[in-house]
């Protein structure tokens, strides 16, 4: 059955307004005729979202989904690190997180922290799964959905922060720039080292917990989480289809076929139970 499956994967991802930390890369140098402003809405600016918050974000659903389980996880990080603030370590310890490394020594094949064999980090051992960052542009038809892209709008927001007493006359204190992408509608190209049924199940089970638990503070991507940015509608998009059916997907002239529906009642009925039956066993052998 997982013979059936493609080692790429794309999972859906729309958002009104998202704002990386650890910022967006952007084509304005060649994108603005040497006319750019920061702020001018007649700029046809794309650029790149890093993989970094997209990967946290998702290692965060996945984590969530193996709590729920009754699994431990591999806490993030290396396993020799000084922390500063032992204690907060010592209590995620308690939130089923097993100790750094502890999932390390002689790793099995298909046995072990699920989470570990698909992340990787210790050791120099590569993750099961590599993290593409998403480019999106403005203008629809240049998108490419096979790719992994996103069709969005790049702005670079600038604020002053004001003093609230009445007699500084709301002075500015200090400017803020957020560079920020707005109306975001793509997907995220995942690909698979080797494609085991646990790895499909996490990443159906994590999609669909994040999605189920968007308006959370703690499960929103991104930062200006307070002001709105972050709220993600994601769903993991059919592995069964084929390309052709993907770019249907986002033919909004276009529906749904009727070999399309059958895929999705199988992926639903047959492959889904499955594969998450399969996520639940290796779980349950522990790390």
């Amino acid at each position: 059955m997982i013979e059936d499956i493609d080692r790429d994967v794309f999972v859906r991802i729309q958002t009104d307004l998202l704002v990386v930390g650890d910022s967006i890369m952007t084509n304005r140098h060649h994108a603005s005729n040497g006319n750019y402003e920061d702020d001018d809405p007649q700029n046809q600016i794309g650029g790149i979202i890093p993989a970094f918050p997209l990967s946290g974000w998702l290692r965060h659903g996945m984590e969530r989904v193996v709590h729920e389980y009754d699994g431990t996880v591999c806490h993030p990080g290396e396993a020799n690190a000084n922390f500063m603030k032992e204690d907060i370590y010592e209590r995620d310890l308690k939130e089923n997180y097993h100790e750094k490394g502890a999932c390390t020594d002689n790793p099995k094949e298909d046995d072990g922290c699920v989470v570990f064999d698909l992340f990787g980090g210790f050791g120099n051992q590569p993750g099961k799964v590599m993290r593409r960052p998403i480019k999106f542009n403005p203008v629809r038809s240049t998108v490419d959905y096979t790719r992994g892209q996103a069709e969005g709008h790049y702005r670079r927001l600038n604020r002053n922060v004001v003093s609230r007493n009445r007699e500084d006359n709301r002075e500015p204190l200090r400017n803020v720039e957020v560079d920020a992408v707005a109306n975001l509608d793509g997907c995220w190209h995942l690909s698979f080292r080797e494609v085991k049924p646990e790895f499909i199940g996490l990443l159906a089970e994590g999609i669909d917990f994040l999605d189920g638990h968007k308006t959370d503070f703690m499960h929103q991507l991104g930062g200006a989480r307070n002001f709105g940015a972050g709220i993600v509608d994601c769903h993991l998009i059919n592995p069964l289809y084929e390309e052709c059916e993907l770019k249907r997907v986002f033919d909004r002239g276009k529906g749904n076929t009727n070999k399309m529906a059958e895929k999705d009642d199988q992926w639903t009925e047959e492959y889904r139970p499955a594969i998450v039956e399969t996520l639940e066993e290796r779980i349950e052998e522990g790390p």
